[in-house]
């Protein structure tokens, strides 16, 4: 059926394994809220999951990558609103195993719900395999669309991140209470037991914080043999060649057995490389502080600069804490600012072989300005 039929909104079929406009199945519009914790009210309609959501309420500038953003484990426990008006209208690849590493970061969807302008009910692209709306009812996320997506982004610019919940019930009194087992998403999200990759004669600890698909990739292609090592595991019994410690979700604070082992790691002269929730990991090692953003940055065009340089990368970001520069040890220097705010975006020892980014360099959604630094963690090793 010609594809120009969608211009008159009539009803479209499903072509074969998604190679062409597909419709959703048919489901009533419901109503919807997204409701703040400062009492800030949002209504629309459901998609997605017919459940309630709760989490922290963050933004993401980016205009396309969904499909890499709701898998990265980063998001764990979070509400996502996407400030592009218009989402789902590339559909979901096949979650197949040959798919697997190119177009996910993981093996689940991490967000608790996602909040957008207008939903995409139809879908087009050679690599659609289903609908977003279907990859959030199998994965019991619940998305809230028609709401001004740019009123409720400058309300969080404005008074800053916080708690909200999606739920088609305006009653009872909500309560935004910290769970107490939020926490511990660090562990939700790392591996229970050590994985090895093969891929080369040096050995690299990633410690999984709950990293992205794409940084095991990211070594592996470079030749290192991966040993991916839950978060709170003894890096030095696998006697590493280098240790990375990865992204993931929530305040650095509450790793702290990640961060005693970040220092046992550098104690021992070992080259180390943080991505992430790894960069604030080492800071705190070595003797800084961190804190919490207002609202973060979550985006793929996040530019960076180095400092006491004219140079500027574009990057993929994903966090809500950032390294107090002020705080770092004389031995360590700043590395990378953020080019809007200024905020620290990395940090290095002057002396010895360890760096980290706030940044994403594997990219994945994203550029790759920064891939380099990749390399750079090879040759110290």
């Amino acid at each position: 059926m010609p594809a120009f039929i969608l211009l008159f909104g009539f009803p479209l079929s499903r072509t074969p394994r998604g190679k062409g406009v597909v419709t959703l199945k048919n489901h009533e519009r419901r109503p919807c809220h997204l409701i703040l914790e400062d009492g800030a009210l949002f209504s629309g309609h459901s998609f997605g999951a017919e459940s309630e959501a709760n989490g922290e309420v963050v933004f993401n500038t980016g205009m396309v990558g969904y499909p890499e953003s709701f898998s990265d484990p980063s998001y764990r426990g979070q509400i996502l609103c996407l400030t592009y008006p218009l989402i789902g209208n590339y559909g979901v690849p096949e979650r197949s195993e040959r798919n697997f590493e190119h177009y996910f970061e993981s093996e689940r969807v991490h967000i608790s719900g996602l909040v957008v302008s207008e939903y995409s009910e139809f879908h087009h692209h050679w690599q659609a395999n289903s609908g977003l709306s279907d990859w959030l009812r199998e994965q019991n996320v619940p998305g809230i669309a028609g709401i001004d997506t740019r009123a409720l982004t400058k309300h969080l610019r404005e008074k800053g991140s916080m708690r909200g919940c999606i739920r088609a019930d305006l009653s009872p009194a909500l309560s935004f209470k910290e769970e107490q087992g939020q926490q511990h998403s660090v562990s939700e999200v790392s591996v229970e037991k050590p994985i090895t990759y093969e891929g080369g004669r040096k050995r690299v600890v990633l410690v999984d914080c709950g990293c992205k698909q794409t940084i095991i990739k990211s070594l592996l292609n470079r030749g290192l043999t991966v040993i991916r090592v839950p978060w709170n595991e003894d890096v030095l019994k696998h006697e590493p060649d280098g240790v990375l410690f990865s992204n993931g979700p929530g305040d650095p604070l509450w790793v702290s057995e990640t961060i005693e082992n970040a220092k046992k790691v550098m104690a021992a002269n070992i080259p180390t490389f943080g991505i992430c929730l790894g960069n604030q990991i080492m800071a705190l090692a070595a003797g800084a502080k961190t804190y919490k953003l207002k609202f973060g940055h979550r985006s793929q065009n996040q530019p960076c600069r180095i400092v006491g340089e004219k140079r500027c990368f574009i990057t993929s970001q994903n966090h809500g804490y950032a390294v107090d520069t002020a705080s770092l040890p004389a031995d360590w220097s700043p590395w990378f600012e953020n080019a809007n705010d200024g905020t620290n975006e990395g940090i290095r020892h002057k002396t010895k072989s360890y760096m980290s980014v706030q940044f994403h360099p594997e990219a994945k959604p994203g550029p790759v300005d920064t891939g380099y630094l990749f390399d750079e963690f090879v040759e110290m090793i």
